[in-house]
Parts: C-alpha cells; sequence; structure tokens
C-alpha cells in the first residue's frame, strides 16, 4: 500500500503510492460529491472533466468573503420559507425547504456564465421552490410576493387576463455580476411537471438567432427539475433527444435537479428502475454531479464546474442535489401517513443554513451571535415589507417589450378586422418562378421535376395553383418582406402526403437546395426542420420560438392531425390558454392534415372538435379551408397585423391534388384577403328558388359540388364557413340573409359528437333569429355520433359518405337521421 508508483500526471500526481491513491480518489468521490462520467465516449470531455476533478481539485477554496456571501443565500432561501411558514401556516407555497443550498449555486451559475459570455439565461421550474426563485433569484419585490398571498394583486385594473396562481407565474429581471450583465427570464408554467422544459428551449433557440448567436454561447436555457418528474416524465427524453439535433440544438442546458428522494408520497423504489433519478442523462452522455444538499460549498463548486463545461463544449450537463424535503408535498400535507420513519429524521435534523453557519463560526468567520442576528435582521426587513404589502401595486406589465415593442392584444370585434395579406402581381411572379426552377448543375428526381414543370405553367398562366404552390408562395412573400419562416415537424420538408418538397435533395450528391432560400440576397431566411418523432416536445419547442420571436411565421405540422393529441398538454395549458393565463402571445400555427377518405381511424380526424370546445376569449383561430388563395392569405395573416394569436387549420390530405381544390393567381394580388366565408356564384345567390341552404368547412364541400352537379340541382347553395372561429357572425348572416325562403342544414363528415356540430348548432339558431329567412334552427347532415372517428373498411367509408351527401343535398328535413335521439329511435333509423 505504501509502494511508491510512476502516474505522470494522472490524477494531477507526479508519483504516489497505492495508499495516497486511494484517499485522493476517496476526496473526489466518496465526500459530498460524486461524478458520473465515464459513460462519455468523447475523449475531450472525459479528460477535460478529469483535470477538473481529481488530484485534490474537485472542490473550491472560497475566500471568507465568498463564504460570507453564500451563508447570506442561505439566510434569504431559508428566511423567506420561514417567514411564509410563519404568517401563512398551512397555505401552499411548495417550498424549497431542504434544498436552500439551490439559491447560492443558481447565483453562481449566473455569475460564471455571465464570466463566459452568457448574456440571457432562460429558466423553467416546476412549482416547488419557485416563489423562493422568483425573489431570490429574480429579485421579485418581496412585497409582490405577500401582496399576492393576500389577495390584493394583480389589480384587474392593472393586468389584464384570468391570471394563475403565484408559483405558476414568471418574470423577467437583469443581475449584475462583476461588471457583467445578464437578462434572466423564467417562464410560466401550469402544474403539469417538466412540459414547460420544450418551451424553455424553444425560446432559448430563437433568441441565439436574434442575437446572431450561431455559437451558441449568449442565450442559454436552465431547467430545474424534480427528481421523481425527472425520472418520470417522458418528456426528458425528448428534450434530451433533439438536444444536439441541428434545428433544435441550443448548445447545451444545464439541467439542476432538486432531489428530495420523494414524488408526492412516492419514494424512488417505487418511482423509478435505475439507481439515480438522473440516469436518463446518460443518453447523451451528459456529465452527471450528484452533491449534498447540506454542503453548500460543494453544491455551489459543482454549479461552477456544470456551467464552465457548458460553454466549453455546447452539450447538457445535470447537476443533481441531493437533499430533502422538510414538509409535505404541500404545507398542508401530513408526510408521516406514508413515510414516518424519514419525516422522523428530517425533523431532527438540522438545516442546511444552519450546519454551514455552525462550520463557519468553527472556522471563526463569524460568532453564533453575528450568525443568528442575521436571521433576525432577514426576518425584520420580511416583515417591514409585509406591513407595506397591502398597498403594492405592480407596475407596468411588461408582456409587450423588447422583440414585442409594437405590436399590440387584438382591439375589438376579430371579424371587423382586415388586414393587408395581398401581394403585388409582380412579387408573386418573381416568388413563383424562383420556386419552380433549381440550379442548372442540379440533379433533381424526375418526378419532382414534373411537378415543378407545372408549378411554373400555373404561375406563368395565372391559373391553376395548387395548395403547395400557395403555401410556397406566402412563405416566399414573407421572407423577402423580413420575416423570417420556421416550418417544423415529421416529414414536413418533403409532406407527409409528397406534396411540398421545400427542400429538395440532389440524387447524385444529396445535397440541399432550399428554394425558398434563393429569392433575394436580402431576404430573411426559411427553415423547415423533419423533426424527431415526437409530438409533445416538438410542438412546445415550436410554443417557446414564437413567444420570443413575433415577427417570424413559425409553424408546427403534424404527420397526421389524429397524432396531434400527443401534444394535448402542450396545446391546453399553453396553447390555447397562455395569453390568458399569463398575458404572453403566441403566433404558432398549427397545420393538421383531417378528412374522412377512407383511411381509418387513426388517419382521418385531427380531432377538431377538442379545438373547438377550447375557443374563448379570442384566444386563437381555428380554420377548415378549402381554397388556396385562403390558406395563402391566413398564414400571411399571422405576420402582417399588429396581434399575434395561434392558429389551428385543418389542412386537406387528398385536396392537395384534387382538380377543383385550385385558386387563380389573381386571389392572392394586392386587392385580395383572406375569406371568413366562401359565398355561392352570383347566378346562384340571384335564384330566388333557393330552398336550402347547405353550410359546410373543408374537404366535405367538395363532395357536395361533385354530387350537386352529377345529379342536376340548381336549387341548393352550398356555404363555406372557413374560419369556424373567431365565429363570422355578421359575415355568414349577410349571405344567408339572400336567400330568404331557404331551410338550413349543415353537413360535416365527422360524426355528430365530433367535428364542428355541436358547436356551430346554437352559433347558427342565434345568427337565425337576426335575419330575415325562413329556417330558425340547422338542421345536422352528418355521420351519427361514433367512439371511434371513422371505419377502417372502404366500402363502410363510402356508402356513409354517400348518405351524408344524399342527406344535405335531397332528403327532406324531417327524414335526415338525427343524433342524440332516444337509441331505439335512432337505431331504427
Amino acid at each position: 500500500m505504501d509502494r511508491e508508483i510512476y502516474l505522470g500526471g494522472v490524477m494531477g500526481m507526479e508519483s504516489a503510492t497505492s495508499r495516497q491513491m486511494i484517499d485522493s480518489l476517496k476526496a473526489t468521490y466518496c465526500a459530498t460529491i460524486g461524478v458520473e462520467f465515464t459513460h462519455i465516449q468523447d475523449p475531450d470531455q472525459k479528460y477535460w472533466l478529469q483535470k477538473r476533478i481529481e488530484g485534490d481539485r474537485n472542490h473550491t477554496d472560497f475566500s471568507e468573503s465568498g463564504k460570507k456571501l453564500i451563508l447570506e443565500r442561505m439566510t434569504e432561501a431559508e428566511g423567506f420559507e420561514k417567514f411564509l411558514g410563519t404568517k401563512y401556516t398551512g397555505t401552499k407555497r411548495f417550498g424549497l425547504d431542504g434544498g436552500e443550498s439551490s439559491i447560492p449555486a443558481i447565483e453562481q451559475i449566473i455569475k460564471v456564465g455571465g464570466k463566459l459570455g452568457v448574456e440571457q439565461i432562460v429558466l423553467g421550474m416546476a412549482h416547488r421552490g419557485r416563489l423562493n426563485i422568483l425573489v431570490n433569484i429574480m429579485h421579485k419585490p418581496f412585497t409582490a410576493i405577500f401582496s399576492e398571498f393576500q389577495g390584493n394583486s394583480p389589480n384587474p385594473e392593472d393586468v389584464e387576463g384570468s391570471g394563475d396562481v403565484k408559483y405558476h407565474l414568471g418574470t423577467s429581471a437583469d443581475r449584475d455580476f462583476d461588471g457583467n450583465t445578464v437578462h434572466l427570464s423564467l417562464t410560466a408554467n401550469p402544474s403539469h411537471l417538466e412540459v414547460v422544459d420544450p418551451v424553455v428551449l424553444g425560446k432559448v433557440r430563437a433568441k441565439q438567432e436574434q442575437l446572431d448567436d450561431a455559437e451558441r454561447h449568449k442565450v442559454m436555457g436552465l431547467l430545474l427539475h424534480g427528481d421523481a418528474a425527472f425520472a418520470g416524465q417522458g418528456i426528458i427524453a425528448e428534450c434530451f433527444g433533439f438536444s444536439q439535433i441541428e434545428g433544435y440544438t441550443t448548445g447545451g442546458t444545464i439541467h439542476f435537479v432538486i432531489n428530495n428522494q420523494i414524488g408526492f408520497t412516492t419514494t424512488p423504489q417505487y418511482s423509478r428502475s435505475g439507481l439515480y433519478c438522473t440516469d436518463i442523462a446518460k443518453m447523451v452522455e451528459a456529465p452527471i454531479f450528484h452533491v449534498n444538499g447540506d454542503d453548500p460549498e460543494a453544491v455551489v463548486h459543482c454549479a461552477r464546474i456544470a456551467m464552465e463545461f457548458r460553454q466549453e463544449f455546447g452539450v447538457d450537463a445535470v447537476l443533481d442535489l441531493v437533499c430533502y424535503r422538510r414538509h409535505g408535498h404541500n404545507e398542508g400535507d401530513e408526510p408521516k401517513f406514508t413515510q414516518p420513519l424519514m419525516y422522523d429524521r428530517i425533523g431532527d435534523h438540522p438545516t442546511a443554513r444552519d450546519i454551514y453557519a455552525s462550520q463557519l463560526v468553527a472556522e471563526g468567520l463569524y460568532t453564533q451571535e453575528q450568525a443568528d442576528m442575521q436571521m433576525s435582521q432577514f426576518l425584520h426587513m420580511m416583515e417591514v415589507d409585509f406591513e407595506s404589502a397591502a398597498s403594492y401595486r405592480p407596475n407596468k406589465a411588461d408582456w409587450l417589450e423588447g422583440a414585442w415593442k409594437g405590436l399590440d392584444q387584438l382591439a375589438g370585434e376579430e371579424e371587423y378586422q382586415e388586414h393587408d395579406t395581398g401581394v403585388a402581381d409582380k412579387t408573386l411572379k418573381e416568388v413563383g418562378y424562383v420556386i419552380s426552377e433549381v440550379p442548372a448543375d442540379f440533379n433533381i428526381n424526375t418526378k419532382i421535376a414534373r411537378q415543378l414543370k407545372a408549378k411554373r405553367k400555373a404561375i406563368d398562366t395565372g391559373e391553376g395553383i395548387d395548395w403547395a404552390t400557395a403555401e410556397a408562395l406566402a412563405f416566399g412573400t414573407l421572407l423577402i418582406e423580413g420575416a423570417p419562416v420556421r416550418l417544423s415537424g415529421q416529414d414536413c420538408s418533403r409532406g407527409t402526403f409528397s406534396q411540398r418538397h421545400v427542400s429538395l435533395v440532389d440524387q447524385q450528391t444529396e445535397e440541399r437546395y432550399v428554394m425558398t432560400n434563393n429569392i433575394r440576397k436580402d431576404q430573411a431566411f426559411f427553415e423547415v426542420i423533419d423533426s424527431p418523432l415526437s409530438e409533445l416536445s416538438i410542438v412546445g419547442f415550436e410554443y417557446g420560438y414564437s413567444l420570443a420571436e413575433p415577427h417570424a411565421l413559425v409553424m408546427w405540422e403534424a404527420q397526421f392531425g389524429d397524432f396531434s393529441n400527443a401534444a394535448q398538454m402542450i396545446i391546453d395549458q399553453f396553447i390555447s390558454s397562455g395569453e390568458s393565463k399569463w398575458l404572453r402571445l403566441s403566433g404558432l400555427v398549427m397545420l393538421l392534415p383531417h378528412g374522412f377518405e377512407g383511411q381509418g381511424p387513426e388517419h382521418s380526424s385531427a380531432r377538431f372538435e377538442r379545438y373547438l370546445q377550447m375557443c374563448g376569449q379570442d384566444n386563437w383561430q381555428v380554420c377548415n379551408l378549402t381554397t388556396p388563395a385562403n390558406y395563402f392569405h391566413a398564414l400571411r395573416r399571422q405576420v402582417r397585423r399588429d396581434f399575434r394569436k395561434p392558429l389551428v387549420i385543418m389542412t386537406p390530405k387528398s385536396l392537395l391534388r384534387h382538380k377543383r381544390c385550385i385558386s387563380p393567381l389573381k386571389d392572392m394580388n394586392a386587392t385580395s384577403q383572406f375569406q371568413r366565408v366562401i359565398g355561392e356564384t352570383e347566378k346562384l345567390v340571384a335564384n330566388t328558388k333557393v330552398r336550402r341552404i347547405v353550410l359546410c368547412a373543408g374537404k366535405v364541400y367538395f363532395d357536395l359540388l361533385q354530387a350537386r352537379e352529377g345529379a342536376g340541382i340548381n336549387d341548393v347553395a352550398i356555404i363555406r364557413v372557413e374560419q369556424l372561429y373567431p365565429w363570422p357572425k355578421e359575415t355568414l348572416g349577410k349571405i344567408l340573409g339572400k336567400y330568404k325562403n331557404a331551410e338550413v342544414v349543415w353537413c360535416q363528415e365527422e360524426p355528430a359528437n365530433m367535428g364542428s356540430w355541436t358547436f356551430v348548432d346554437r352559433r347558427i339558431e342565434y345568427m337565425l333569429e337576426d335575419i330575415d329567412i325562413k329556417a330558425k334552427r340547422p338542421v345536422y347532415a352528418g355521420r351519427l355520433p361514433a367512439a371511434s372517428p371513422a371505419t377502417g373498411l372502404m366500402k363502410v367509408h363510402v356508402n356513409e359518405q354517400n348518405n351524408l351527401v344524399n342527406w344535405a343535398l335531397n332528403t327532406p328535413l324531417d327524414e335526415i337521421p338525427q343524433p342524440f335521439k332516444r337509441l331505439t329511435k335512432l337505431a331504427a333509423e
């Protein structure tokens, strides 16, 4: 054991005995820090970590002022929780008690990051410790927090929206360390654990591109996790999965796990299979620093290494703060119901702040009286702020500052808003020619060459513009106007239905050519990304991107609209409600292929009804469009107006190549605009003998049109409601008012308990009450209620489709089978 062995610099020693080596290894790996890095394959990363931690280097010799600063932060963290516990006993706050050393550690990340070039940090976290982060990291005034506890703030006259509980709210602040200012942004989040993570990463990516941060050193993400959620939520794996993919990488994220060794009431042996809650991070070979939360110096030391590693290698790093939760899941819970022995130990355990204060007293930096006085003074300051909280009022909301300056909320009725979305004929032609040709030396696929030839003919003649061409024209015209365009989703560069082809592949070299990036030299950038096979995290990422970049057209396309429900948490908790809850606007576009074509229950329905059910307070737009021109205007409208709303579009499948689903180029020029409702031809409008109006949306229009023409019917008008929400009451009412002797039918492909029917039924009825028309209520024509969206049998599908079209056009109203009747009567029909 005492024989000297030559090491040549390994472990920081030229030579050492076996005993000395073991002592050194124990000091490095077996004290209050454990480091996992041998799973890393990159030799440079492994060597960097070894040099940084081995050979008596896995600690920091803090100066006296550094140690005092750490104790101050521990005092503020613990004192804040103690004060709230005294003033609001039993009130939910999801305190940081037991994990207070995270506060000086996060400050260290900010401080070291600032020295290494970081200018902005976007934070995301769940509710545990959020209030502590808000006041001690984000420097939100204590009076603001106390005022929220007392119910005094926010004042409805000061801040709009429905609001949210205080431990979900976000904020922003500037922190200065050693002359380096770092802007912090804490993202608002719901109670759905970890779902905020991709939102943060999307915001980081957008901010990096705004700063032209190609090396991704200036903006970074800092995600705070709970141990049970980090191991249990699949979105963690999804975010790690795209962390190094070109279209989504942010140059590394620091993951800070507040590991209190319990999830609500579930202990680790029941919440994961692996040894550590952080094992999932090994999938991307991230280094993992396990550190005892009762040793604040060690925690700060690991935070510094993680920050340095991220800046050095541009990859993720994980800090696992092994601590405990002093109270129950919330402060009203009794943890001894389920963990009596654990909470006996915690009850007898001194706080991390007391342990560290005793250490500094032993080192002679403080007397015990001085250490106690520090806490007493902090609590007194809190008492003063508490007394003044009743008169606190928030400053002006910051939600339309920075990149959002110049934009506003929707003012007045959306239906009365008109926007200049048309484009000059000359510009349309310019873009059209670029998107229909490739360089002479590019080896294009012959099938795509035929598509481009047809596209060029349509541009030349101004007739027959199909869906994909109209979309490319929208992209190109926005780009030359200076608006970036970002489109992501599974297989979206080609398009699920091989219709888009915006990124062409050379058939000999496999090099890519993006036509829309070659219109003008001074144009904005078009980015199309074929995403990983994920919905939840990718939709979250694109939503986050849209929060930070309001001047870009940001889109996510589902492979089939049916699969969008895998992103339901993002849709429900963020996209549909984020403006109302948190005053955060988004212009994200969701493209959801939808239509009943006999492809079965998982390739027919984007669950249109769910998006309509969430409509309220003008929170977003929901459309089912029938013309390429209207699609063109809908996309351009997202960027060309002075407010932002999410847009959900049921996009076509078979209509992409339907000979009737085309538009003339003039319908996109400067004299044209978006149509919320599309009426009939003037000839049919003038026909006073029109007996029936069939209202519909989307693909079923073409089935109705074909059947009407085939049967020679000339007394039925077919009206298309292109935008279902916000509901175009006045526009539709004016069109219906032209047919005074008509009855009204709503026709849809979806079963009656799905699609638009339950959304439009009462709206149409109320509208009919206000106009001079025979009909007083709409009658439904469509599939009867069903558990599954669509049949998987083609013959059954065709029969159902023929029936609903026939009911809509020909069948007397009282003979059309109606949903929601008594089962016996419905079965007979």
